[in-house]
């Protein structure tokens, strides 16, 4: 694509009701890329509709899996084809380096072939015999997708994350409005364009781009809408909660998270570094389940500090097309300013600083931040207890298990967490404890799209990726038959 001032609506690029446009900025030089078309509440409804059209009278919930599944791999490999450009697309959206671009780009396309293996396997599973003490009834249990999705998605994987609901509910038999962040839309509408090539049928996908109180509040709201599927920031799921609470909308969220770290005395302390630093640095720290709080054992800590710090200090920062860089930057001005407001409020609430927060002294313009580490944290601040999302480390000491699980479950959040030593039955042990969604041994972030991803608490509802992501865009539905002979003998004797 080379504009990005039209919507996908029903098959159809088309321009917002309003005419209205918005600007996108590359975070490395506070450029505007493009001028993106900003939908209202007026093209949302166009869109819902569009998508209702093609879930009740056309072919997409009808069709096979296996007929479906062939569209889905289609829309994978034109993303492959595509994949240089996306990823350079989503550097200048978003920030990341390019490695890192290529990386989500290739497991945006492995999410696609991988629901389209599960459309084709549902030809098989979607009705399945359910066993009935009483011999005169037979029933089966059949999945049916839920109808219309609307999918509301974040900014720090841009095109991964759309994959992330896109494919599944494809794969189900729904249709879906999809609205990206406005802060990274570019790679959304590029989706659009390649599901179109793929012959995707109309109204089946629709992007809606636009500011989410002109445009994603709409969505979340629509009466068209059967499921609502939201990842992003804990006060903007509990307002889509709200707004699904009162037509009793199935909603799933994948919200904030304040992830821990837990190092015994017995880790082996050059993995430790790399997967501290991979856990909380890599795509600049914006990531829901960084493990930004750090616990290490005391035995250990002292040794571990030193070749954190050497390590981190060494971390090339700067443009993410360019060779070698590790770090981009925050992905705006907003985003720079609060993640450097939560630095300064760290430092007044008590939390050393021992390396990091400023802007590096080479980057004159960008939303550059460097790597932060903060150590001695009170377990009461702000810096300890709340998301930052940014590249932003918080370090505390503990003696034995019990209190690295006690300090580890003490927060609102549980969406991931860590444990690392070279005992792994502790690491089973702890594992099993921790209050969290997604427990990792020896290793930090590698997410699968064959695995579930969730979190407790306040860190969401429901789970994507794996089977248990298709199951989000699916209905179960009874259908028991009486086949006795003799009457049912109730009323009529």
């Amino acid at each position: 694509m080379k504009s990005y001032q039209q919507l996908y609506i029903n098959g159809q690029w088309q321009s917002p009701v309003q005419g209205r446009l918005f600007e996108t900025v590359d975070p490395s030089d506070e450029s505007v890329i493009a001028q993106v078309a900003a939908a209202t509440a007026e093209d949302v409804d166009v869109a819902v509709r569009a998508a209702r059209h093609a879930f009740d009278q056309g072919p997409w919930p009808q069709l096979s899996g296996r007929e479906r599944g062939a569209v889905l791999r289609r829309i994978a490999d034109g993303i492959r084809e595509r994949q240089q450009a996306l990823a350079e697309l989503e550097v200048r959206d978003n920030g990341k380096p390019l490695p890192e671009a290529l990386w989500d780009i290739e497991d945006t396309a492995g999410c696609f072939d991988f629901y389209a293996d599960l459309a084709e396997r549902l030809d098989e599973q979607r009705e399945q015999p359910v066993a009935l003490a009483d011999e005169r009834f037979s029933s089966v249990a059949r999945k049916e997708p839920v109808g219309v999705a609307g999918a509301i998605i974040p900014w720090n994987f841009p095109m991964l994350m759309a994959s992330w609901k896109v494919a599944p509910a494809l794969a189900a038999g729904c249709c879906m409005v999809l609205k990206p962040s406005e802060v990274t839309p570019l790679t959304a509408l590029e989706l659009a364009d390649i599901a179109h090539q793929a012959g995707l049928p109309a109204g089946v996908l629709n992007v809606v781009t636009g500011l989410g109180p002109d445009a994603g509040a709409p969505l979340s709201e629509h009466p068209g809408i059967d499921k609502l599927a939201f990842t992003g920031s804990v006060p903007t799921g509990s307002r889509i909660m709200q707004a699904a609470a009162r037509d009793i909308r199935n909603v799933s969220l994948e919200l904030g998270g304040k992830s821990p770290f837990i190092v015994f005395d017995d880790a082996d302390i050059e993995a430790a570094v790399e997967w501290i630093m991979f856990g909380i640095f890599w795509n600049k720290g914006e990531v829901c389940s960084a493990t930004s709080r750090v616990l290490v054992q005391q035995g250990l800590y002292d040794t571990l500090m030193s070749r954190l710090l050497e390590e981190t200090r060494k971390i090339t920062i700067g443009n993410g097309m360019q060779d070698g860089v590790l770090m981009g930057p925050l992905v705006n001005q907003a985003q720079y300013q609060k993640v450097t407001a939560a630095i300064a409020r760290g430092t007044e609430e008590g939390a050393r600083l021992i390396t990091g927060g400023r802007r590096p002294e080479h980057c004159d313009r960008g939303y550059y931040l460097e790597p932060t580490i903060f150590v001695d944290v009170p377990v009461e601040s702000s810096v300890w207890q709340e998301e930052i999302f940014g590249p932003v480390v918080c370090i505390r000491t503990f003696g034995d298990e019990a209190e690295a699980v006690q300090l580890a479950n003490a927060s609102r959040f549980g969406l991931a967490g860590a444990v690392m030593s070279r005992d792994l039955e502790r690491c089973d042990r702890v594992a099993r404890q921790l209050r969290a969604g997604i427990v990792w041994i020896n290793c930090s972030q590698p997410t699968f799209t064959e695995a579930p991803w969730g979190g407790y608490k306040q860190s969401g509802i429901g789970r994507e990726l794996g089977e248990w992501g298709l199951n989000n865009y699916l209905e179960t539905k009874q259908i028991t038959r009486f086949d006795s002979a003799e009457p049912w003998g109730w009323y009529i004797k």
